[in-house]
């Protein structure tokens, strides 16, 4: 059945201005799958206006058909009768030739706005204004301010609607721009200029255009399911059955069981519509009442563009099954008030009634329009917004108590479920994902908690290592003994593991094992690792800067303190130095005058500081008579400022004499004025005329008052002293600064020399290996023990094979030719195929790829200045990535993967630094055990420390430093080391044997732990065995013992019987460790002896920081600095002023330094006419007597060419090495030697025998090149082999030429 309209629609109808009402969905109460009716439904009332011939005087009636969303609002517009829509299109058709044969032209149209067209594909809705119209011009502009003020209102919503609109899919809004239906409404003979109205009714947003309801579904993307589903998917509303089919579709399900699942209940009619706010009364009043018009079914769903048909065929194709229209609406009747997050709509009149709005209405007159001035009540306007919030309150609040029912019965499950399992512990939600507020559940009972009053939980994240946490527990309504708490899961977290306990000595651990969480979709362990280690390198610097910063506070407060220390100490000073200069002035106060009427006169006589005077001197029977020029060199004031007055004197015309003059100024603060006379100007004059060494002094009669001026004398004085004072320290400064990046610059070298030193075997590019970068190493195994082999692999670690992940598993290395694209100068590398040619090694998996591309720059094996040819031919290559937290990387080379034969570098293995890590190399404590030890005289505060017995002996010890090190001397009580010598008593071993025994002693009753003991030569060589067969597994457990022989020539029974104990053993020199591999102390243990090259103590023999040359000199200033010297050693030793090469000798006189080959390079020197200085003495008193005989006959036959001078004088011996040109190291055999390495120090050169150590540190510019440049090195002296006169002359005449 459907409902017969009794009445056309009244058109007299008015809204409040500015009246807008809308309803929005909250998006978090529906699912996905329902996002495109979601995004489109709202509730709008605008202001509209409505005009009909027919029916001006009729009842305002409501409709319930809303607005569309795809085009502007229109308003309430008269309907006619209601018919199919093509019997509607043909109305239209006839009423637009109405118009258009009336009006006779087309007249301006204006939209629902009055000022644009809004044009919709398909639709047209346009109002024409008859100029013949009534309506005045005022009463137009009137209307269309209202339309223009209700249109810019609305626009800003229309804005939101149509973006959200927009996200519907492609289809849906196609059908949205073209799909409607078109009402014409004829308003012929109103006088208002209205010619037609049509009204659009776009039903794209619901889905439902001119297709079968089917189709409409299919669009909308629903398919075929049952209607409940859609609705439990959307959360259908209480809405009419038109709005309900509009929206959502409804599937092939009877209505009553669509409403059933829309949760609306099973009622009866009246009752639903009661409870809808509808009223009591007869369907057809209740819709008369909420503004429906009176028009059959059909009519409403052809006007919402359903189809043609009537309501059952409607429903019919849309696959609904037929129901009575009673039953229809009786449903209908309960979806009469929606919200945001139910799908319908409501009338315009509806929610104007549950708002309680007032509407003022305005009058529309057949014959002309007459629109009132109102104003919409804001009481009205408030009333609808609070109607809004009260409903989305109540519905949230609906929605929040669903959803805490829901959350409710998952806990209650979860808990049943687990308590039945034996389970302690459950997490809401169950799966955790980082940045995630988790509920812990913990059952009490299941525990060893059981009893306890109070639950805390106590964790961490990630193994214990980030963020750890501690909670108290609270109980909860959970049936059961369960207790709960929330935390708070980071970003950075891969798990969470955690305990329980009572808050005090009570756990639950879950059996020892911990209770642990796996979060996923975050973070996994290794990224943790690099974050660790990143977060430790951000640690390391703010803590870096940190102490920086205090370092700087803590230097300027320093600076301050001593500027004030200093300050004082230059008033103190001024003070001082001008009560000198006040005595000093007065007692020439007295001796001054006011001329002196023979010799000399000043005019005129009354002058003060500031005036020229004119000074006369009469030269007659002075030292000047015979001058021919005459000089003043004047002062003031004692001579306090130096000269100040300095002029040449003219013959004058005074009689009685033979006066000269000059004019002068008197220095401005001038008390006395004290001048000479000579016979030239300053630095060329030769005869003075000084007074008989007097000077002369005149008073200066209108000086200032001497009190202010030796208060001004004193200020002066501090300044001087004060400008003084800063410029050396800025010098003293600037001095440091220098020397400071000198030792930069020389340790940066020596690192390098370092790592290009086994550049022949194997090197790494870049040479600096950098934490957290990609090197590259080069290995050449044709000059090692894997020479030959067919395969040659890779074994690494870091941090002395210490590095936390292990070892890395072995790479095979690839051979160069494999890899000809790295000799490209620059070329970037792609990862990936340098990982197939050339392996990738990295911790955690070797071989792992490296996604960053690799820059090789210059992969060319001459690192010194000249490229080898054909580079890198030789060597096999392989990638590492270096970890952030190393401080070393540690490799060696074998034949096979499984081993075989190694390349570990006879037993040392492969170590090169690492710079820039988070971690820093432990510091090993390192004890020396020596009878002597230089320099001695350098100890500073020594003082007692304690006693302790050993031996019936007790032995005080004494503590130092020497050179910033810890020093602890041992004075036995018994007298047995105070004898006045080290060495050279029949008791010797027996001395030393005492003092390495006490020496260990004294360590064990200390609490010492070091891990290195290191004895060196004969004399503390029995540490190594009493340590091992007494101390070792008594207390000194963690120590090992390096052995150090410095010379074999000593004491072979201990070395060999400590070579045997010793864990490591070394001498100073490779070349050394070659010369005695063959002694048999040695031979057995070469696998542990090693030749290590001596050093100096660079800030001892420092050229630029030396008090005992006259000039500091660097590399920039050597030529100067050294000629400084030499002119100073001539000097100081008596010699001849010359430019002739001055060979220096500094050594013990021994036959092991070559004392013959000594005296003939002295002879050899002589007749080169060069110059000779020796200093040295000699143990043996026999060498000593020849010697100084020697020094007598050189002294007698080339006095000022040769000295020798026969002691120990260590500012000497800066003296000569800083101005020798040579120096002369011709040992017979030398371990290592320092006087070589200190000559080339200060830049003289070294003339050495081919021996030890000397070998390895110079190499001759003759015949060394290629050996020097191995290392990285160029040519630095003269060398000579053999030990016979002609080898030194082959080197002496060299260097002479």
């Amino acid at each position: 059945m459907s409902l017969q309209p009794q009445r056309p629609i009244c058109c007299r109808r008015a809204v409040p201005e500015h009246t807008r009402f809308r309803i929005r969905p909250v998006h978090g109460l529906f699912s996905h799958s329902t996002l495109g009716f979601r995004e489109v439904i709202r509730i709008a009332t605008t202001p509209c206006m409505l005009a009909s011939s027919g029916y001006s005087n009729r009842r305002p009636r409501r409709t319930l058909i809303p607005g569309t969303k795809a085009s502007t609002r229109k308003g309430f517009a008269p309907r006619p009768q209601v018919g199919t829509s093509t019997q509607k299109k043909d109305q239209n058709d006839a009423q637009e030739e109405e118009v258009s044969g009336g009006s006779g032209s087309k007249k301006p149209a204006i939209s629902s706005s009055g000022t644009t067209d809004r044009k919709v594909t398909g639709d047209v809705q346009s109002a024409e204004i008859d100029p013949t119209s009534r309506m005045s011009s005022n009463l137009v502009k009137r209307r269309t301010g209202i339309l223009e003020e209700v249109e810019q209102q609305g626009q800003g919503n229309d804005e939101i609607d149509q973006q959200i609109f927009t996200d519907m899919p492609s289809d849906s809004t196609d059908d949205a721009e073209t799909d409607g239906q078109i009402a014409d409404v004829g308003n012929e003979g109103d006088g208002l200029g209205l010619r037609y109205k049509n009204i659009a009714v776009d039903h794209s947003n619901k889905g439902i255009g001119k297709e079968t309801m089917i189709d409409q579904f299919s669009k909308a993307g629903i398919g075929k399911e049952i209607t409940t589903e859609q609705f439990s998917k959307v959360g259908v509303g209480k809405d009419t059955a038109t709005d309900q089919v509009n929206d959502v579709g409804i599937g092939k399900e009877t209505m009553t069981d669509e409403f059933s699942d829309a949760e609306i209940g099973e009622e009866t009619m009246t009752d639903q519509l009661n409870e809808a706010g509808i009223g009591e009364g007869t369907i057809a009043d209740q819709f008369n009442e909420a503004g429906i018009v009176e028009e059959t079914m059909a009519g409403q769903f052809s006007e919402a563009g359903i189809g043609e048909g009537t309501m059952a065929d409607q429903f019919s194709e849309a696959g609904i099954v037929e129901k009575t229209t009673a039953d229809q609406f009786s449903e209908v009747g309960k979806q009469m008030v929606y919200v945001k997050n139910q799908i319908g709509r409501i009338t315009i009149a509806e929610m104007t009634e549950i708002a309680g709005e007032e509407e003022k209405k305005l009058a529309v007159d057949e014959s002309r329009l007459d629109i009132s001035d109102v104003a919409e009540p804001a009481e009205a306007h408030g009333s609808t917004e609070n109607a809004v919030l009260n409903m989305e309150e109540s519905l949230l609040k609906q929605k929040a108590d669903m959803e805490a029912k829901a959350q409710r019965q998952l806990l209650e499950n979860l808990a049943d479920e687990n308590f039945s399992e034996g389970i302690k512990v459950f997490v809401v939600p169950q799966v955790v994902n980082p940045d995630q507020v988790i509920e812990i559940f913990f059952n009490r009972s299941l525990s060893a908690l059981a009893n306890e009053p109070d639950v805390l939980i106590k964790g961490a994240y990630n193994g214990w290592r980030w963020k750890f946490f501690t909670e108290k527990l609270q109980k909860t309504d959970l049936k059961g003994d369960w207790w709960s708490c929330q935390l708070s899961v980071p970003t950075e977290a891969y798990k969470v593991d955690f305990v329980f306990f009572n808050g005090a000595n009570a756990y639950e651990n879950n059996n020892s094992k911990d209770f642990s969480l796996p979060v996923e979709g975050g973070m996994d362990e290794t990224a943790f690792e690099d974050l660790l280690l990143e977060e430790k390198h951000k640690e390391i610097e703010k803590l870096a800067a940190e102490q920086a910063e205090k370092e700087r506070q803590a230097e300027e407060q320093r600076r301050k303190e001593a500027e004030k220390a200093a300050s004082e100490a230059d008033k103190a000073q001024a003070k001082v130095e001008t009560e000198k200069q006040r005595h000093r002035l007065h007692h020439l106060m007295k001796l001054s005058s006011e001329s002196a009427s023979d010799i000399w006169q000043i005019e005129p006589n009354f002058f003060k500081g500031g005036d020229r005077v004119r000074l006369y001197y009469n030269r007659s029977s002075r030292p000047l008579s015979h001058a021919t020029e005459i000089w003043i060199h004047g002062g003031h004031n004692s001579w306090s400022e130096g000269l100040s007055i300095i002029e040449k004197l003219s013959h004058s015309g005074k009689r009685d004499g033979d006066w000269w003059s000059a004019d002068v100024v008197v220095p401005d603060r001038a008390m006395v004025l004290d001048w000479v006379f000579a016979d030239g100007p300053p630095g060329k004059a030769v005869v003075y005329d000084n007074n008989n060494r007097q000077d002369f002094h005149a008073t200066v009669p209108k000086g200032m008052p001497e009190e202010l001026f030796w208060v001004e004398e004193e200020h002066r004085i501090y300044r001087k002293l004060q400008e003084e004072r800063r410029a050396k320290e800025e010098a003293v400064h600037k001095k440091a600064e220098k020397t400071a990046r000198m030792k930069a610059e020389t340790k940066e070298r020596t690192m390098k020399m370092f790592l290009l030193s086994q550049k022949h075997i194997v090197y790494t590019e870049p040479i600096d290996v950098r934490a957290g970068s990609v090197i590259t190493v080069l290995y050449n195994p044709s000059n090692t023990v894997l020479n030959g082999k067919p395969e040659v692999w890779f074994r690494c670690s870091f941090n002395r094979w210490s590095h936390h992940n292990g070892p890395l598993p072995p790479q095979k290395m690839v051979p160069a030719e494999n890899a000809s694209h790295l000799k490209a100068t620059g070329e970037e590398v792609d990862s990936n195929k340098i990982e197939e040619q050339m392996g990738v090694y990295e911790l955690g998996g070797g071989g792992d790829e490296i996604t960053d591309d690799v820059n090789f720059g210059n992969l060319d094996l001459d690192l010194c200045g000249q490229p080898d040819p054909d580079p890198i031919a030789d060597y096999n290559f392989m990638l590492v990535k270096v970890p952030m937290d190393v401080y070393m990387m540690d490799f060696v080379f074998s034949e096979r993967e499984d081993g075989g034969i190694y390349d570990n570098r006879n037993g040392m293995d492969y170590h090169i630094p690492v710079i820039g890590g988070i971690a820093k190399e432990p510091p090993m404590h390192i004890v020396h055990i020596a009878v002597e030890m230089a320099p001695i005289a350098k100890v500073k505060d020594l003082h007692f420390r304690n006693s302790f017995a050993w031996d019936g002996t007790e032995i005080n010890v004494w503590f130092g430093k020497v050179e910033g090190l810890p020093v602890y001397f041992l004075e036995p009580r018994n007298g047995m080391f105070s004898v006045g010598c080290i060495y050279g008593r029949n008791d010797d071993g027996h001395r030393f044997g005492f003092f390495c025994h006490a020496a260990l002693e004294f360590l064990l009753q200390s609490g010492f732990q070091p891990d290195i003991l290191h004895c060196h030569d004969w004399s503390s060589a029995p540490v190594a065995w009493l340590f091992k067969e007494h101390y070792a597994h008594y207390g000194l457990s963690n120590a090992r013992v390096i052995f150090t022989i410095h010379n074999l020539e000593f004491g072979v029974n201990n070395i060999t019987r400590a070579m045997a104990y010793a864990d490591k053993a070394t001498t100073v020199s490779q070349t050394y460790s070659r010369e005695v591999a063959g002694n048999p102390a040695i031979c057995s243990h070469l696998h542990k002896f090693h030749g290590i090259v001596n050093g100096i103590d660079p800030d001892i023999w420092d050229p630029y920081n030396d008090h005992f040359i006259p000039v500091p000199y660097t590399p920039e200033n050597v030529v100067e600095g050294k000629k400084a010297a030499k002119e100073a050693l001539q000097q100081r030793l008596g010699l001849r002023r010359s430019d002739h090469p001055l060979i220096g000798i500094i050594t013990r006189l021994t036959v092991q330094k070559g004392i013959h080959l000594i005296k003939h390079a002295v002879w050899q020197t002589l007749e080169r006419n060069g110059q000779v200085v020796l200093l040295g003495s000699a143990p043996d008193s026999r060498i000593q007597n020849d010697f100084a005989h020697f020094a007598d006959q050189l002294h007698s036959a080339h006095a000022g060419r040769v000295r020798f001078c026969l002691t120990y004088d260590e500012p000497l011996s800066h003296l000569i090495y800083a101005g020798a040109d040579f120096i002369l190291v011709p040992s017979l055999f030398e371990p290592c030697g320092l006087t070589q390495l200190i000559a080339m120090r200060y830049g003289s050169i070294p003339v050495v025998r081919r021996t030890g150590g000397l070998y390895d540190t110079v190499f001759d510019v003759d015949n060394d090149k290629e050996r020097a440049r191995a290392q990285g090195l160029e040519p630095n002296g003269f060398s000579f082999e053999g030990a016979d006169p002609s080898g030194v002359d082959y080197a002496l005449n060299r260097h002479v030429s």
